[in-house]
């Protein structure tokens, strides 16, 4: 499966920047859709941040999925990669 990365920075309130990527699909390029799957995202994280917008988070390049992202499309839509104050 080829994937399409979305980039994704968003201020914590704690003062904190997130860095996550967004993994869908390449086939779906909806922003709106890719956003909605980091508001998700976010909704599971015990720490606030400002809201998710189309300001935050851009379509970066395509790659190839490994099986554990393939599964996590499969059930969810998307896979999250999270790289920097996401915990």
């Amino acid at each position: 499966m080829q994937l399409a990365v979305w980039d994704t920075y968003i201020d914590r309130t704690d003062g904190k920047t997130m860095h996550f990527d967004i993994l869908v699909p390449s086939t779906l390029t909806d922003e709106q859709t890719v956003i909605g799957f980091g508001r998700d995202y976010l909704r599971t994280k015990p720490f606030v941040t400002h809201l998710l917008s189309t300001h935050h988070c851009r379509f970066c390049h395509l790659g190839k999925a490994t099986e554990e992202i393939i599964d996590s499309i499969e059930m969810k839509g998307y896979a999250i990669l999270e790289m920097e104050n996401c915990t």
